[in-house]
């Protein structure tokens, strides 16, 4: 693969393996939707953006009212795991109020922040709700979260691109990759 990063340890899934893995994701969501009435999308800012753009075009129900929704809450900072102290940044616009809903997430760490998520919005009352992940670190799970659709298992690595930074770093790199660790660890 050309154009590695020189920050970049190793590729771990190429712009290829992401899209293959998103529009397989897409056909799940399709056929498990086909009778819904509005679904909506709510995208987990900022990690999310390049990830829900790709999976909501793979998306196709032409009976279906699909709308997307966007919330940002924060647990990382500029850390390399999550801290567990979940801060809402910015809620949803619209209501969920008995409509399916799709929470679009990059990664799941410890899935504190999810799990703290799926609760607020249990409680704001939608017909339906499941989870699309893009990474779990299944071995750094602090507590059971469900996850609907599954992107890809990784190691228990930092890592960038697609989306996923580091300190607002790296996002616009087309694929995923391990972070060197000389590029967070301090002296």
């Amino acid at each position: 693969m050309a154009n590695i990063h020189p920050n970049v340890k190793q590729v771990l899934y190429t712009e290829d393996d992401i899209k293959q893995r998103v529009a397989q994701m897409g056909k799940m969501i399709e056929a498990d939707y086909k009778d819904s009435k509005e679904l909506v999308f709510i995208g987990i800012l900022k990690g999310s953006f390049m990830f829900m753009s790709d999976l909501v075009r793979s998306v196709h129900l032409p009976n279906t009212l699909v709308s997307l929704d966007f919330m940002s809450i924060s647990s990382y900072g500029h850390s390399t795991s999550s801290s567990g102290v979940v801060k809402i940044n910015m809620d949803l616009k619209e209501s969920i109020e008995g409509k399916d809903v799709i929470v679009v997430e990059d990664i799941i760490d410890s899935g504190l922040t999810l799990k703290h998520l799926l609760g607020m919005l249990h409680d704001r009352l939608p017909r339906s709700i499941n989870t699309c992940v893009l990474l779990r670190k299944k071995e750094g799970l602090k507590t059971d979260v469900p996850i609907k659709y599954l992107g890809f298992d990784i190691p228990m690595v930092f890592i960038i691109g697609y989306g996923l930074d580091f300190a607002e770093r790296y996002r616009e790199i087309p694929y995923l990759g391990e972070l060197k660790e000389e590029c967070y660890k301090t002296a």
